[in-house]
């Protein structure tokens, strides 16, 4: 049995395998895959896989897309840290889940049900392009989170419950509302295209949540100076260029 794993976060890509190999010595993982791209190109290629684990959000994009764009008939295990709502969604469509972070028990069911139906899943066509549009107008909400790393410990934040992303020292770093810091394995870039347009991306180093911003003062006449209802380790400021559409988005409360 040939697997691939289409995930961009290289700690959570080596655990999954590691797992998978540990629980099915016979699986074979033919690849791990980091874009949407290079997925794409891949599969565009080879296509003798069995199954794939494949996470939901990407650097560049939905996996969906990929599913769109290749015509592939292979089974596919989504990995997600969406709420109920993204649950209901894969139910309705016959395919399977797993939750962040991923556990033995929840990694082994879903490929014992894979076994235990296999030539029966690949029957029906899933939506991938109506999956992809659902994702793409949800993952704005606070239904999402994102994967912070603490030690030997992976686990997921709530999109609503993260104040700010703070870049420093070139290591993204979130902070919640409750004042809890945690390092994330995503560039800004990443975060800013994941959680717009919830959070405004206020400079170089800030990606601010709506619900964060206590007020902006002009005091500078080339820059807003922003307050913030968490501390930040420094202060938060926005271009001359940027006011405007900063200012309209903080109207969309």
């Amino acid at each position: 049995m040939k697997v691939v794993i289409i995930e961009d976060e290289k700690i959570t890509a080596r655990d999954l395998v590691q797992t998978i190999q540990q629980l099915f010595p016979q699986i074979s993982i033919l690849k791990v895959l980091g874009t949407v791209k290079d997925s794409i190109s891949y599969f565009n290629i080879d296509r003798s896989a069995d199954l794939i684990f494949a996470d939901i959000q990407l650097g560049d994009g939905l996996s969906f897309e990929i599913f769109s764009a290749v015509d592939i008939d292979v089974p596919v295990i989504f990995c997600t840290a969406y709420d109920e709502y993204a649950l209901h969604a894969f139910k309705a469509n016959g395919f399977d889940y797993i939750l962040k972070p991923f556990t033995n028990e929840s990694v082994s069911a879903a490929i014992n049900k894979y076994l235990a139906f296999r030539g029966r899943i690949a029957e029906n066509a899933v939506p991938y392009k109506a999956l992809e549009q659902l994702f793409a107008t949800k993952k704005t909400t606070e239904t999402g989170a994102v994967l912070v790393y603490e030690k030997d410990r992976i686990m997921p934040v709530a999109i609503s419950d993260i104040a700010f992303f703070y870049l420093k020292n070139g290591v993204v770093n979130l902070t919640t509302f409750d004042k809890k810091t945690y390092v994330v394995n995503k560039t800004m870039d990443e975060l800013g295209k994941f959680t717009e347009p919830l959070f405004f991306r206020a400079n170089r180093q800030y990606l601010v949540h709506r619900k964060a911003v206590l007020d902006a003062s002009s005091a500078l006449s080339r820059k807003l100076t922003l307050s913030l209802s968490v501390p930040v380790p420094e202060s938060v400021t926005i271009s001359r260029e940027k006011m405007g559409q900063f200012l309209e988005w903080l109207t969309q409360r």
